[in-house]
């Protein structure tokens, strides 16, 4: 049975699956929608489902949505290992600008559920990754919001051990604070 436990940042689930095993290999769950509705309360309703492959070192994030429908995401890997990053940009929120890493393997089958409004990334730390991760709205640029991933304000403590590669894109995104100024952060539900 999976199990979900609440992350430190409200809103958010960290997923341990059940494996079947036996001399064939393997089976688990990747995501049962009514299980995600028993155990979290939450409807998570996929419309997209996107995967990224990414060698040691890549950032990804921070990323989030300010769509009106808002964007929860369910993030698995299917190879390799991932520092995953929920990071917390809601107006209001008690827990607004705190973090919590949460490392996702591919071996382990674990994965992050994300509700709406909250922001992610993630740091791949084995030699490459694959990452899966379902969304609940369709990607829409005009809605789609990034903050630097060395935000000092934030102040994420990626891994030192091998140089981040990050995309222009995730470069030249603003701080949280200037989100902030341009009113580009989601408010808590």
């Amino acid at each position: 049975m999976t199990t979900f436990s609440e992350s430190s940042i409200k809103g958010a689930w960290l997923v341990d699956p059940t494996r079947h095993g036996d001399e064939r290999g393997w089976f688990q769950e990747l995501f049962k929608k009514s299980a995600v509705k028993t155990a979290t309360g939450f409807e998570f309703s996929p419309v997209q489902i996107n995967v990224s492959h990414s060698s040691q070192g890549v950032v990804r994030g921070i990323h989030y949505s300010i769509a009106p429908e808002g964007q929860a995401k369910y993030i698995a890997v299917l190879d390799g290992e991932i520092d995953d990053y929920i990071i917390d940009v809601r107006e209001g929120s008690p827990t607004f600008g705190k973090w919590q890493r949460v490392r996702i393997t591919a071996q382990q089958g674990n994965s992050v559920l994300l509700s709406s409004n909250l922001a992610h990334a993630f740091q791949v730390v084995s030699k490459i990754a694959t990452v899966c991760y379902a969304v609940t709205a369709e990607f829409n640029p005009t809605t789609e919001k990034a903050i630097n991933p060395f935000c000092p304000d934030l102040a994420i403590a990626w891994d030192t051990s091998f140089q981040a590669v990050l995309s222009l894109k995730d470069k030249m995104a603003p701080h949280l604070n200037e989100q902030a100024a341009r009113k580009e952060l989601p408010r808590l539900n």
